[in-house]
């Protein structure tokens, strides 16, 4: 027991460290999280989670697993298929297909595996996961349609790689009894399993539909319901037919997604937590368990056929899938390209390993060490090259983090045309026309609907906004736009302005419920409103080494506020009532400041100068 626990506090350790250091680094987590894992359990001899969990190992991943997919069918709302369905059509269509036959074809050809063993091999290569395609993303910003395409085909077939490795395994075991067997014997048993597991799964998303709605489940019951159905479906499904419960989760994530659940959004932020730790605990426990013996069985053959995989199987599929489709050729050899493969393949294929080895075939113990192989080959190849690959193909989204600001006031609208110089993306927010009418006049990007309103999220891409700023005129709205977007965007870069002075105690919200306040003063709308009135303006100050801050607040009229300061990178940090950015030499400090004084001398002197320079007549 004792070693048992120190396993899984390493095993959380190492996977939030990991994801922790790809943060500050840059790097994919998925490959830092490998690296752990192999060092901790066949390098240093750390963890050995195989003699830690003995048989509850195997039902512990393909558990985790199934709650990753499913996690990920939640985040599938079906209008984004306007943009990408019929790229995700044909990959689904086509692509499974063409993806299990070229796979099967470079197994069995250049890795020179057993027929048997290279059909399954070649139906499992299908899955790409959400695991490492959603990281890889968030990482990297890609356009909305490559990245929804990516995202789609990565949750959608992942259950379709699972069948294709379950078809294979139950033909050439039906054909070990029966000589004689057909694919027609195999084939429509498991289609039906498939399917009755499919309805499972969306049965138990209507369920849950009904339910939450109209309090039949507690709030604080609603996360535990959901994930015991989850498993439930999961298990079930996989009595039916073994792997169908991936099928049944990833359609009841779908259903439930698009069935408007509204109580459904207030678990969000746990179900992302829940992803993140399993994604983190599961990989460490695999790449753990690699035994070297496992590795020894690669050769020149198996590196022949990682280029196949990367050079030839990849591209050939998606160029032929997509073929007289509607996107476009730069999308397409992205799509080409792009290909990670992650927990799915894994512990799918460590599965039937087991299975072919004891149908007598050798060349299954192969797929544990290939399958990892496969892995780190593809993760390495694509999470270093993605940010490469979309700028040489102009798929790369906007690289400067944006500011969304809720409520278009004469105040918001000066702080986003500075923001606008700055070349930082920016978008005003408003559910009038007639306030977004100086948006419009000034040409500042802006967008008409009520944000809290579900449509706009979908209408909306927020991908490209990393802060947002609420300042509507409206103080309790303003609180609660920051509360809802918090656990999107982040609570560190969700800000509205501050309550307005002379405020009675008893009508401030308490400051869990509001986003952080701009300015040290604590300026209110009310605040900055009057002062707007008065002629007060946004002053932009660019930092050198010869000009530091010290020298820029001097400068600065007599009660200036610093509001921002904005980083050569397009990074933004807010001073605010409880923290002030370190300023440094090449930023730009936005400052809310008063009209400058100009005493007669001054103004005497700046006409001559324009006389002299031609600027004015006498």
């Amino acid at each position: 027991m004792e070693e048992l626990g120190i396993v899984i506090a390493l095993v959380g350790v190492l996977g939030i460290g990991a994801q922790w250091v790809a943060w500050r680094t840059g790097w994919p987590a998925i490959v830092v999280m490998l690296a752990a894992g192999f060092l901790a359990g066949p390098v240093l001899h750390l963890i050995n989670p195989e003699h830690a969990f003995g048989e509850m190992l195997e039902p512990m991943v393909a558990i985790g697993v199934a709650l990753i997919l499913f996690e990920g069918g939640l985040s599938l709302d079906l209008r984004e298929l306007r943009h990408a369905g019929d790229g995700v059509l044909r990959l689904v269509i086509l692509g499974v297909p063409l993806g299990w036959a070229l796979g099967t074809a470079a197994a069995y050809y250049i890795a020179g595996l057993a027929l048997p063993v290279a059909a399954l091999f070649g139906g499992i290569l299908i899955v790409t996961g959400p695991t490492v395609v959603v990281p890889l993303l968030r990482q990297s910003s890609v356009q909305t349609r490559p990245a929804a395409i990516l995202k789609w085909e990565s949750i959608v077939n992942d259950p379709f790689g699972a069948m294709c490795a379950v078809i294979a395994y139950e033909y050439f075991r039906k054909l070990a009894e029966t000589p004689d067997a057909t694919l027609f014997q195999v084939v429509p048993p498991l289609l039906i399993a498939a399917g009755l597991a499919g309805l499972l799964g969306y049965a138990a998303a209507a369920a849950i539909a009904w339910a939450f709605p109209r309090g039949a489940v507690p709030e604080y019951l609603k996360v535990p319901v959901l994930l015991t159905t989850v498993i439930g479906v999961f298990v079930v499904s996989n009595k039916i037919e073994h792997e169908a419960g991936l099928v049944a989760v990833t359609v009841m994530g779908v259903a439930l997604a698009n069935m408007k659940v509204s109580s459904l959004r207030s678990i969000h932020p746990f179900k992302q937590n829940i992803a993140v730790l399993l994604v983190s605990g599961i990989f460490i426990m695999l790449s753990a368990s690699l035994d070297f013996s496992q590795l020894g069985y690669l050769n020149w053959r198996f590196g022949l056929f990682l280029l196949a995989l990367l050079l030839l199987v990849r591209p050939a599929t998606i160029l032929l899938s997509l073929a007289f489709s509607s996107v476009p050729w730069n999308e397409r050899l992205f799509l080409a390209w792009i290909a990670p493969r992650g927990i799915v393949l894994v512990a799918i294929s460590g599965l039937f390993a087991l299975r072919l080895t004891d149908l007598g075939y050798a060349d299954g113990t192969v797929l544990i060490g290939l399958s990892f192989a496969v892995v780190v080959v593809t993760i390495v190849a694509h999470g270093f090259t993605i940010d490469l690959a979309a700028r040489l193909l102009h798929v790369k989204g906007a690289t400067r983090p944006g500011l969304l600001i809720v409520g278009s006031t004469p105040w918001t609208i000066a702080l986003a045309q500075q923001l606008h110089k700055l070349k930082t993306p920016v978008m005003v927010v408003d559910a009038s026309w007639e306030r977004l009418a100086p948006a419009r006049h000034r040409e500042l990007p802006y967008y008409h609907g009520e944000i809290l309103n579900e449509a706009t999220e979908h209408n909306l891409d927020l991908a490209p906004f990393q802060v947002l700023v609420a300042a509507t005129e409206n103080e309790a709205y303003n609180a609660l736009v920051c509360n809802e977007f918090a656990h999107e965007v982040g609570r560190d870069s969700v800000y509205q302005l501050g309550e307005a002075e002379g405020h009675d105690d008893h009508r401030k919200l308490p400051a869990s419920l509001r986003g952080r306040a701009l300015f040290q003063s604590g300026f209110g709308v009310e605040d900055v409103n009057q002062r707007q009135a008065e002629g007060w303006i946004f002053r932009q100050t660019k930092l050198s080494d010869e000009f530091d801050f010290t020298a820029a607040q001097e400068k600065l009229p007599k009660g200036a506020q610093l509001l921002l300061l904005v980083r050569e990178s397009g990074v933004m940090r807010f001073f605010t009532h409880a923290s002030q950015p370190e300023p440094q030499a090449g930023d730009t400090v936005i400052s809310f400041s008063p009209p400058q004084q100009v005493t007669a001398a001054e103004a005497a002197a700046k006409n001559a100068e324009k006389r002299a320079r031609g600027g004015l007549t006498a």
